[in-house]
């Protein structure tokens, strides 16, 4: 995945200059114009309401050099092909929005996954919540939630018959103070080494 992330990284900072270059002021032979100064931002105004085009088409392909999901990626390429309006619009509230729709089919995925009854549980919260707690769900809450499912799993090994003294040792360790990603290779690899 990060050799993937630093190959888009690098075809990002390649095509920013022709993204750039292809303004319709540069277009119209304003190429000598000067940048708009940045003026001071007053209460109640966003920040990309005194932006220059050229500094929201790049605030936009820098969002689009994060690897978005589709609604995201979508999205800023609409605004990329549309008015100086169209990108403020897109950096105010459509990144939000879009990110947010990317967010319920990540969590739509898990779901489809069958998972135990916390991930499950914090799913449903997650998506009956606002945007906040879907972004939060996929930070952290979606590791709590399997770490938890994944306690349950490994306490039930201890009910087979017959287990093995080495099996059992690492079960206490892990249900003692494993890491959630101890407890995830147990459940899905390690509990068949023994």
């Amino acid at each position: 995945m990060k050799l993937t992330r630093t190959a888009l990284a690098l075809t990002v900072g390649a095509l920013a200059p022709a993204l750039l270059l292809a303004t319709p002021a540069l277009a119209a032979g304003q190429a000598g114009a000067a940048p708009a100064k940045a003026t001071a931002v007053t209460a109640g105004e966003s920040p990309y309401d005194t932006m220059s085009e050229h500094d929201l088409r790049v605030a936009v392909a820098r969002i689009l050099g994060t690897n978005p999901g589709k609604a995201v990626t979508a999205g800023a390429n609409k605004a990329l092909d549309g008015t100086v309006e169209d990108l403020r619009n897109f950096l105010k509230t459509g990144y939000a929005n879009a990110q947010d729709s990317d967010n319920r089919f990540a969590i739509a995925k898990v779901l489809g996954t069958n998972p135990g009854k916390a991930v499950t549980r914090a799913i449903n919260k997650a998506l009956d919540g606002t945007a906040a707690d879907r972004a939060a769900f996929l930070a952290t809450g979606l590791r709590r939630a399997q770490a938890e499912d994944d306690r349950v799993a490994i306490a039930r090994i201890l009910g087979r018959p017959g287990i093995s003294d080495a099996m059992y040792a690492e079960i206490a360790r892990l249900l003692d103070g494993g890491t959630p990603e101890e407890l995830r290779y147990f459940v899905a690899v390690g509990q068949y080494q023994f």
